[in-house]
């Protein structure tokens, strides 16, 4: 006979927990995040899903159109283009340089510029507000527009983007930390924390940063977004990755002159473009209000 249980427990879900909970509801943003996990699988795995290589020309199959039209032929899914190169395989294998890369280069952006806006916020004096004033001299100008100044020091190269995408993101997060903590810092729960003698590493890591979150959730999906469109843009006029890398900006440039003999070439990277731009942004909005409802809650 089982044992009664006459002890009533009440079982808080986790904080993240909530937040899973508040996510999920949104079907979109559910729809959202399957497309960037299977993004993410494909780029990871690009070598073995792609059938061919992304350079590989096949000289009896130019401009072969894709498979689900009367012209096509089914061992080019997505068809060829004019050098005979299948479409499906350059796209997998180009979501590393248009996909992965743009991570990396917000991964390395956000740490170093999140840790030094988080350092900025909590000093004072005239080290603060001299960076201040640079910051938001540096903002002023347009992102690419910057890009495209280190890379006429730098030359034009995909490694030269990268770096330069990440000089032109670093200011963009260490503005937004240091403005979202000095913000923080005049809360009432903050100051009652430095009343009670807490340690300004503590204060920093465990009182306000957590409560920032939305904020970085915020800037980090912009920082992806805008470094997908700039890797795009720079390959685009032949700044960035140069051919024949099969990086979706580098794509739609080559196309241009085989538009209308061949529009699947143009329309296949740049579907593919606005989709994962359209899935990272429905997801880091659904994200941060998940989080902001759960704060809410709390």
């Amino acid at each position: 006979m089982p044992k009664a249980n006459l002890y009533y427990q009440d079982r808080v879900p986790s904080p993240l927990t909530l937040i899973w909970q508040n996510f999920s509801r949104n079907r979109l943003a559910m729809a959202a995040l399957y497309c960037l996990g299977l993004l993410l699988i494909t780029m990871l795995a690009s070598h073995a899903l792609a059938p061919y290589d992304a350079n590989q020309q096949f000289a009896e199959s130019l401009s072969v159109a894709p498979s689900w039209t009367d012209a096509g032929d089914m061992r080019y899914l997505f068809g060829t283009d004019d050098l005979g190169r299948d479409m499906l395989s350059r796209i997998i294998i180009g979501s590393i340089y248009s996909f992965g890369y743009p991570l990396l280069i917000v991964l390395v952006a956000g740490f170093i510029g999140i840790s030094l806006g988080a350092l900025a916020g909590m000093s004072r004096g005239l080290k603060s507000s001299s960076l201040n004033h640079l910051l938001d001299v540096l903002l002023s100008i347009p992102s690419l527009l910057l890009a495209l100044v280190v890379i006429a020091i730098l030359g034009p190269s995909l490694e030269n983007a990268v770096i330069a995408i990440v000089l032109v993101l670093i200011p963009q997060f260490l503005h937004a930390t240091r403005n979202a903590v000095r913000d923080e810092l005049k809360r009432d729960y903050v100051i009652a924390s430095r009343l009670n003698g807490v340690p300004p590493r503590y204060l920093l890591w465990r009182v306000i940063l957590p409560n920032i979150t939305p904020v970085l959730v915020m800037h980090i999906t912009l920082g992806i977004s805008t470094a997908i469109l700039d890797i795009a843009l720079l390959g685009f006029l032949g700044l960035g990755a140069q051919a024949p890398a099969p990086e979706w900006g580098t794509m739609l440039a080559r196309s241009l002159d085989q538009v209308y003999v061949s529009p699947w070439t143009m329309a296949l990277p740049g579907l593919a473009l606005f989709l994962t731009i359209l899935s990272i942004n429905v997801v880091g909005d659904s994200l941060r209000a998940a989080i902001k409802a759960r704060a809410e809650e709390s």
